[in-house]
C-alpha cells in the first residue's frame, strides 16, 4: 500500500487555495516536510505565515470571490507551472471556504452570496481553468467538502448546501475523468481546530474539543486517501459514524435533528 510520502512524490507541483491558515496551511507544511522537492503555489488574500527557508512556495494574492481576480490568479499559476515546475504531475487542492452561522439570510444576503462564490463558484472556475493542464501533465484534485455535506444544516443552511454541491460535484467529476490520468478526492472533515467557527460568528470554544480534530490530522487522512486512490474520505471515526447513520433516516427527520443540535450553539454566537 503506497504511503502519503510515496503518493506526493508522484507530483512535481501543488496548487492550493487558502494556504494562509487552517487546513490549507497544514497541507503546505506537512506536504513540504514529506516531499521537500515539491513546489507550491498558494492563492489567497493573505501570505501564509510559514517558514519558507526550506520550502519552494510562491504566493499569489487573490480574492477568490472575484471572478476577474481568479482569472488573474490562473495566469500566475500557469506562469508558476511553466517556470518553477515545468514538468510532472500537478496536485490541485481546492481548500478555501468559510461558513456563516445564524438564521438565513443573517448577517445579510451579500455575505451569503460571498460565501457561495468562494465555496462553489471559485472551486468550479479554478478547476475548469486548470483542468486542461492537469490532463496534459497528469494529476489529481483534492476538494475540501465537509461532514455538513451529508445532511441539511439549519443555522448553517447555505454553508451545508455549498458543501453538498462540492461533494457531489467532486464525485461526479471523478467518474467523468476516468481514463484521463486525472482523478478527484472529496475530503470531508468535521469540526477542525481552525478559525472556522470564529469566522462563522461563534465564540471560541463553542464546539467541544472532543468533537474536533487538528488540521494536521485532517491533512494526513487526506494524503492517506490520496495514496489509496479513494474518491471520498471522511476524517475521524466519530464523523464516519455520524455520516453513515444519517443515510438511514428520512431527510426531513435529519433536518429536524440537525436543527436541534446546531440550534444549541445560538446562545454562543459572537457579539456583532
Amino acid at each position: 500500500m503506497p504511503s502519503p510520502e510515496a503518493a506526493l512524490k508522484n507530483f512535481s507541483a501543488v496548487v492550493i487555495t487558502g494556504g494562509s491558515s487552517g487546513i490549507g496551511k497544514s497541507f503546505i507544511e506537512l506536504s513540504g516536510k514529506l516531499c521537500p522537492e515539491l513546489s507550491f503555489c498558494n492563492l489567497s488574500r493573505r501570505t501564509p505565515d510559514i517558514n519558507t527557508s526550506k520550502l519552494k512556495l510562491r504566493h499569489v494574492a487573490c480574492d477568490l470571490t472575484d471572478p476577474e481576480q481568479v482569472l488573474q490568479g490562473v495566469a500566475a499559476v500557469k506562469d508558476f507551472l511553466a517556470n518553477e515546475a515545468p514538468a510532472g504531475r500537478i496536485l490541485l487542492i481546492n481548500n478555501s471556504g468559510f461558513g456563516i452561522y445564524g438564521r438565513f439570510p443573517d448577517p445579510g444576503a451579500a455575505q451569503q452570496l460571498e460565501m457561495i462564490d468562494l465555496n462553489i463558484r471559485a472551486v468550479v472556475q479554478l478547476t475548469a481553468e486548470l483542468l486542461p493542464l492537469l490532463k496534459a501533465r497528469g494529476g489529481a484534485v483534492i476538494t475540501v467538502a465537509s461532514t455538513a455535506a451529508f445532511q441539511p444544516t439549519p443555522y448553517l443552511a447555505a454553508y451545508g448546501a455549498t458543501k453538498a454541491f462540492v461533494l457531489n460535484w467532486s464525485l461526479a467529476l471523478n467518474e467523468e475523468l476516468r481514463g484521463t490520468g486525472v482523478r478527484t478526492l472529496a475530503l470531508c472533515p468535521g469540526p477542525t481546530s481552525t478559525d472556522f467557527f470564529q469566522r462563522a460568528g461563534l465564540k471560541e470554544g463553542s464546539v467541544p474539543n472532543m468533537l474536533g480534530e487538528t488540521s494536521e490530522k485532517v491533512v494526513l487522512v487526506a494524503l492517506d486517501a490520496l495514496a489509496r486512490g479513494k474518491s471520498m474520505v471522511v476524517s475521524g471515526w466519530k464523523n464516519k459514524l455520524m455520516t453513515a447513520s444519517v443515510a438511514f433516516l428520512p431527510r426531513r427527520v435529519i433536518a429536524r435533528l440537525a436543527g436541534l443540535a446546531l440550534g444549541h450553539f445560538r446562545m454562543k454566537a459572537a457579539a456583532p
